[in-house]
């Protein structure tokens, strides 16, 4: 089982940046896929980012491309999402998951395909 713990939200004006971070706790961090998703009020949740366990594999919707970065540390058990160019439409709660993979390659877009969530964090972009 692994707990996960978001940070780095915040209030920030259209085009800043922010770095999201989501530490995990447990051990094997390594075992899980990763992804980064958000909510925004009124709207579905929806896969911002993910990444496979060795890192060699990410993927990021399309309204993000070019702006966002994931990125993990395995060694540290974390998992970021660096946001930069950020819009008022990336308004929203942020939320990290996990799921256990066998596979070093595999990423997961779904919701339902993630066992384990963080808390969430508030990103508010500001025009």
């Amino acid at each position: 089982q692994v707990q996960l713990v978001e940070s780095g939200g915040g209030l920030v004006l259209a085009g800043g940046s922010l770095r999201l971070s989501c530490a995990a706790s447990g051990r094997a961090f390594s075992m899980y896929a990763m992804g980064w998703f958000r909510q925004a009020p009124g709207k579905e949740r929806e896969c911002v980012s993910a990444i496979s366990r060795n890192g060699g594999d990410t993927y990021y919707t399309q309204s993000v491309k070019g702006r966002f970065t994931i990125s993990r540390d395995n060694a540290k058990n974390t998992v970021y999402l660096q946001m930069i160019s950020l819009k008022p439409e990336d308004t929203a709660v942020y939320y990290c998951a996990a799921r256990a993979t066998p596979s070093v390659s595999n990423k997961f877009l779904q919701g339902r395909d993630y066992n384990y969530w963080g808390q969430g964090t508030q990103v508010t972009v500001s025009s």
